[in-house]
């Protein structure tokens, strides 16, 4: 069971990019079910009884946390600004938005290669690199000593954010929003400039949403092509 769930997610893993509509938003989400989204927890593999932390409340995505996994878009994006609003629904915990996700459990046998933007309360906007890179000013400081810097296990794939003191008090909303374009990425939480990287190692892929131990609250995943922003149209 554990051979034939890898290989539909690899053969996922290769799909072509979507070709979006030029000049209208797309939501991720549509209010009653996951529909182009695939579940990928590893926990689920060989045990059918274990129940996808990722759930449909109220009108809302729910990652309950528990088990760990992933929550992956069926399609590829590019050149995207993604405004996701969210709010931790119990003790605020971790969670994350992963962008240009490829090779699934390419980490610890559980996280899929990509970038992730930090939503860990209290360090919302932060970024981890996950087999894939990114270069940020003052990278020194903000990541620690250039020998330990890497991309695979073991290594300081952490990359401090410029502010812990955007993010609004525990149960109310937050809103972040990812700017992906060519190799540079951005990150705003509730309005303010929180990171810039550029020379990214991908510049498209999946987008997945985490269950990484806290319950966490998302009633908007809205999708915008970059040229939206950049022609004047």
């Amino acid at each position: 069971m554990k051979k034939l769930i890898l290989v539909a997610v690899a053969v996922l893993a290769t799909a072509s990019c979507q070709s979006l509509p030029r000049h209208r938003s797309v939501s991720l989400f549509n209010g009653k079910d996951l529909r182009g989204w695939y579940v990928d927890v590893p926990k689920m593999d060989n045990n059918p009884s274990v129940a996808s932390p990722f759930v449909v409340r109220d009108g809302m995505l729910v990652s309950l946390g528990t088990p760990g996994g992933h929550l992956v878009t069926d399609t590829i994006y590019q050149d995207y600004r993604l405004e996701v609003e969210y709010r931790f629904a119990g003790k605020p915990g971790n969670c994350g938005v992963l962008v240009h996700a490829s090779t699934p459990r390419a980490l610890y046998g559980m996280f899929p290669q990509s970038l992730e933007v930090q939503m860990m309360h209290e360090n919302a906007g932060d970024f981890w690199c996950i087999m894939e890179d990114v270069t940020v000013p003052d990278m020194e400081e903000r990541r620690g000593p250039k020998e330990q810097w890497g991309i695979s296990e073991n290594k300081q794939r952490r990359i401090v954010n410029l502010t812990d003191g955007s993010e609004n008090p525990p149960g109310q909303w937050n809103t972040m929003v990812i700017e992906c374009l060519g190799n540079s990425l951005k990150v705003w939480v509730n309005g303010d400039l929180v990171n810039h990287g550029y020379d990214c190692t991908a510049d498209k892929g999946r987008i997945a949403i985490q269950a990484e131990g806290s319950e966490v609250e998302f009633r908007k995943l809205l999708l915008t092509p970059i040229h939206e922003f950049s022609d004047g149209a």
